[in-house]
């Protein structure tokens, strides 16, 4: 009864590759388990919502004109305000509306609200009545 040694012969290529490819597929597994599992999101970020994603339109009338102010927002930002029909007659006519929006809308941006905004010397009643379109279109966004 003789013992026969068996004799395997690995190549070290094949034994790399191998782990390479079980390592990989190890982080694979565990990148879907966290990408995927449930309860993640911005309720647990902390993260709350105050507005309803999406571009809310107001309307302003000057001299028989209607403009409408677009405001787009994500769940917690003001992302952009700005006239969606604003033509060439418009702006000859009043010609401090398009730097009068432009102005409340960097305010807007920097501090996240509409209280306390500085209204342009220039056209404080035309400021007022932009910044009363925005809080209109901004009303229409917020959650319930």
């Amino acid at each position: 009864m003789g013992s026969r040694t068996k004799i395997i012969v690995l190549h070290m290529k094949e034994i790399i590759y191998t782990a390479i490819f079980a390592a990989l597929g190890i982080l694979l597994i565990v990148l879907l388990v966290i990408m995927f599992r449930p309860g993640t999101g911005e309720e647990n970020a902390g993260i709350e919502k105050q507005y309803t994603p999406g571009i809310y339109t107001s309307t302003l009338t000057l001299n028989n004109t209607n403009l409408e102010v677009e405001v787009s927002v994500d769940e917690s930002r003001i992302n952009s305000i700005r006239f969606s029909n604003l033509d060439e007659t418009v702006t000859a006519m009043f010609p401090l509306i398009q730097p009068a929006i432009e102005d409340i809308a960097e305010q807007v941006y920097e501090t996240q609200s509409l209280d306390d905004i500085v209204l342009s010397d220039d056209a404080p009643y035309t400021s007022q009545i932009i910044l009363d379109a925005i809080k209109e279109a901004v009303a229409k966004a917020a959650v319930q």
